[in-house]
């Protein structure tokens, strides 16, 4: 009988053409959409103009919820009033509370009392009145607004941060909320107030406004202000605008632009003040675009006038600092099945003078690259392919043009008793044309080199891993491993005949103890007939497990192409070795190694280790190296005896990072042990509830760099969540 009356309720209203409308900015709501409700009763009053609905009243619309304990609907009039627990829930999810509501004009306009409204980004809004026109509330009185949760224990507790105002008001044409006679508390603590006041709508992604101004104490600005600007161009494009003032350098003006397209995206940064004694900007893009679902093309700009203003102006981008060369490029690379090309070009600029000129750094243009990986063929191998060219240019040093082509051919086979077999055929090509090469980085004893040289190479690899299942003693596993290479000599010949442009960096350990090139790259080439030999074991137990391995390499002849201290200058080479314990899930240790074959005096060292868990994490890092190859150079003679080359790198690093609750916190130091001095620390504590976000962040330079000594860098920022950033920097 209840569902019966609640029906005929329904046709009623519908003729009627009654609505409902939401507390902010909702869709258009149609006049003619169908409503339908029920309740516990209903009946009809004044003949049958006045209809009376009580008891768990829900009537919806347009995705649109009412519901009160009572709602009364005069026909004649239009007015509907609804009391008692009266909800409003809208299609954004903005649900709205009063005690009694009074509706008219389709539940367009009305009067709301004692309300309170939770809107999105776990905003609320609580007003002791509201008046509602045409779906929006256009009139606040007394009002609270704040986006934090109320004590489970101590609801009558003020939150964590609220916004108090005599009045506030809907503004729908610009999506937010305007407060008037505002006052900013902390913890029920006046800190600030403002005659007028307002934030978007959190229903609202992108409004046009003032952010929150940053300002602190910089050693080269002095005292400084920063007030952004945030400017909505229009659905794909907006911009920020800062403004900075500062107590011992000029203006400065920061832009920065984005906008998306169909295909792409695009952002620039550019700003300009004056600093020292004239005027300095810095200009930093980057834009990505389809060209189709196989090919893109991108762009990378960064140009500055100095290091100083680099540093000075940052606004808070630990990436800005520590910089004494800038990189671009212009790139367009292509995606297939199994194969990747890119081509590009990359120039670069030397904003410290003083660590390297401009003339020394290089353009490359262009730098084409091509890999290809295959299927397994008919003969049950695979190919690869690896091709490329580029140009170096330089103002002062060698300008080198290449060509490169790497094939690779391998072959597993699997032997009756578990052997496992690799057959490799290796091939590089490579040709040169390079002029001014008696100059850096090759300083060889010509001036124009024109050459080619291919080697190619055949490798057998062999691994036979025995394992055990020891039940309760969990699984070990003992695993011989050999590798022989056969390939032509290429002797120290290469260090003066051909330029070196990616081969300069270069370790012997472990990970490079197989295969066919232990240099970075193809400029520089590993050959001769060698045999490569390790034994790996581990032992699997539970969540603990042991991973060791212990190799050497040994050569038919000595290769005088290995650097000096490197190793592998001998017929036979140093000790590699590598050992990873991890006895849990919080403690992870590894540590690497490479021991002289004649004294076992340590060469080169590296360990890590990490201890904990998420909540409380310790990592620590040691480096040593006999030589430091920071300072090396190919050149046709060793580094000269006493250089710099030959001071032993030690260093150290630790970290620290936690995630307790609503807190984390992450932290390093960083100490140069063969100098005996710090080398940079740094921390980062961040606190998050639902509302707020407390960010502090300390970085300090021990070294010299760009122009500056010591340098230490504080940063605050205090984000309210739905309001803005608060920032304070010093340096």
């Amino acid at each position: 009988m209840r569902r019966f009356l609640a029906a005929v309720a329904a046709l009623t209203l519908m003729m009627a053409g009654a609505r409902a409308a939401g507390v902010m900015a909702t869709p258009r709501i149609s006049r003619t959409a169908p409503v339908g409700f029920t309740a516990d009763s209903v009946r009809y009053e004044r003949n049958r103009t006045l209809v009376v609905a009580t008891g768990h009243v829900e009537a919806w619309q347009n995705n649109t919820v009412l519901r009160a304990d009572k709602v009364t609907f005069d026909r004649t009039t239009g007015v509907a009033t609804a009391i008692g627990h009266v909800v409003i829930i809208e299609p954004d999810g903005t649900v709205l509370y009063a005690r009694t509501a009074t509706l008219s004009h389709q539940m367009r306009d009305g009067i709301l009392r004692q309300l309170a409204a939770r809107l999105q980004q776990n905003a609320r809004l609580v007003a002791n009145a509201g008046k509602r026109t045409k779906g929006v509330l256009d009139q606040l009185s007394k009002v609270v607004y704040s986006t934090c949760n109320l004590c489970r224990k101590h609801p009558d507790r003020p939150p964590l941060w609220q916004i108090r105002a005599a009045s506030a008001a809907e503004d729908s044409q610009h999506k937010r909320i305007e407060f008037t006679d505002t006052e900013m508390q902390i913890l029920g603590i006046p800190v600030a107030w403002f005659p007028y006041f307002w934030t978007a709508d959190p229903s609202v992604k992108r409004a046009s406004g003032l952010l929150i101004p940053s300002f602190g104490v910089n050693s080269n600005l002095g005292a400084f202000f920063a007030q952004p600007w945030y400017q909505v161009i229009d659905g794909q494009s907006d911009a920020v605008i800062t403004p900075m003032l500062s107590t011992r350098v000029g203006p400065n003006l920061d832009i920065a632009y984005r906008r998306r397209f169909n295909s792409g995206e695009i952002w620039v940064n550019g700003s300009a003040g004056y600093l020292g004694h004239g005027l300095q900007g810095s200009l930093y893009t980057h834009g990505q675009f389809d060209l189709n679902h196989t090919w893109r093309w991108g762009f990378n700009i960064n140009r500055a006038s100095s290091a100083q203003y680099v540093n000075d102006f940052h606004l808070g981008d630990q990436t800005a600092l520590n910089l004494t060369v800038l990189s671009s490029q212009i790139y367009a690379e292509g995606f297939g099945e199994g194969a990747y090309a890119r081509i590009d070009t990359q120039f670069y600029q030397s904003i410290d003078p003083g660590a390297i000129a401009d003339s020394l750094l290089p353009v490359v243009l262009p730098h084409a690259r091509y890999r290809y990986f295959g299927r397994t063929d008919s003969l049950g191998g695979r190919l690869q392919v690896a091709a490329g060219f580029f140009n170096v240019l330089r103002a002062n040093g060698t300008n080198t043009r290449r060509a490169r082509l790497t094939l690779d051919w391998d072959r597993p086979f699997t032997g009756q008793l578990g052997d496992l077999w690799t057959l490799r055929l290796h091939l590089d090509a490579v040709g040169y044309n390079a002029t001014h090469f008696n100059e850096q980085p090759n300083f060889g004893p010509t001036d124009t080199v024109n050459a080619a040289r291919a080697l190619p190479q055949m490798a057998l690899d062999v691994r036979w891993p025995f394992a055990r299942d020891a039940g309760a003693w969990g699984t070990q596993l003992i695993e011989p491993m050999a590798e022989l290479v056969v390939a032509p000599a290429v002797g120290a010949s290469q260090n003066w005949r051909y330029p070196n442009e990616d081969s300069f960096g270069f370790a012997f350990t472990d990970a490079n103890l197989f295969g066919f090139n232990r240099f970075s790259g193809v400029d520089r080439l590993d050959g001769g007939v060698r045999l490569n030999l390790a034994l790996h074991g581990a032992w699997y137990l539970g969540s603990t497990a042991l991973d060791a391995l212990i190799g050497q390499s040994f050569r038919t002849a000595p290769d005088r192409a290995m650097p000096v201290g490197s190793g592998l200058s001998g017929t036979v080479s140093d000790i590699v070795g590598r050992v990873t314990f991890t006895p849990a899930q919080w403690l992870s240790l590894t540590y690497r190694t490479r021991l002289d074959r004649h004294t076992l005096a340590t060469r080169y060292a590296e360990a890590t280790a990490a201890v904990g868990p998420p909540r409380l994490r310790l990592t620590g890092g040691y480096l040593y190296t006999s030589f430091d190859p920071y300072f090396y150079y190919d050149q046709a003679a060793p580094p000269p005896v006493g250089s710099s080359y030959y001071f032993p790198r030690k260093e150290a690093l630790l970290g620290l990072s936690t995630a307790w609750g609503r807190w984390r916190l992450n932290g390093f130091a960083q100490r140069d042990l063969a100098r005996n001095q710090m080398i940079a620390a740094g921390a980062d504590l961040i606190y998050e509830n639902e509302c707020l976000i407390l960010d502090f962040r300390f970085y300090r330079r021990f070294t010299y760099l760009a122009g500056y000594g010591n340098s230490t860098t504080f940063l605050i920022q205090i984000t309210f969540k739905t309001i803005g950033q608060f920032g304070f920097r010093a340096l």
